[in-house]
């Protein structure tokens, strides 16, 4: 087992960034792919990001890639996510993720073991 805690979340305005942070401890960080899940009000949980184990594979779900970078630094046991360009529809508790198996499957939320509480991001127009 591993325990996630995210912070770095907050008001915004449109157009502005925001950096996301997910400190992991328990197990072996480099066991996991971590993931980025976000959840609007009354909207199902959306895949954000995903980072492998090593760090040398990303994915992005289609309505941020091109705004959001997600990476990680296996020194620190810490993901992060660099959100520009925000917008209202980005308004939402995100979630950190971590899995310890096939990364094929790295954008389907119930597959993921260990969550972190989730921060709030909102973004104001």
């Amino acid at each position: 087992q591993v325990q996630l805690v995210e912070s770095g979340g907050g008001l915004v305005q449109t157009g502005g960034s925001l950096r996301l942070s997910c400190a992991v401890s328990g197990r072996s960080f480099t066991a996991y792919h971590m993931a980025w899940f976000r959840q609007g009000l009354e909207k199902e949980r959306e895949f954000v990001a995903a980072v492998n184990w090593n760090g040398d594979s990303t994915d992005y779900g289609d309505s941020v890639k091109g705004r959001i970078t997600i990476s990680r630094d296996n020194t620190k046991n810490t993901v992060y996510l660099q959100m520009n360009s925000l917008k209202p529809e980005d308004t939402a508790v995100y979630y950190c993720a971590a899995k310890s198996a096939d990364w094929l499957t790295r954008r389907t939320p119930f597959l993921y073991a260990n969550w972190g509480q989730g921060t709030q991001v909102t973004v104001s127009s």
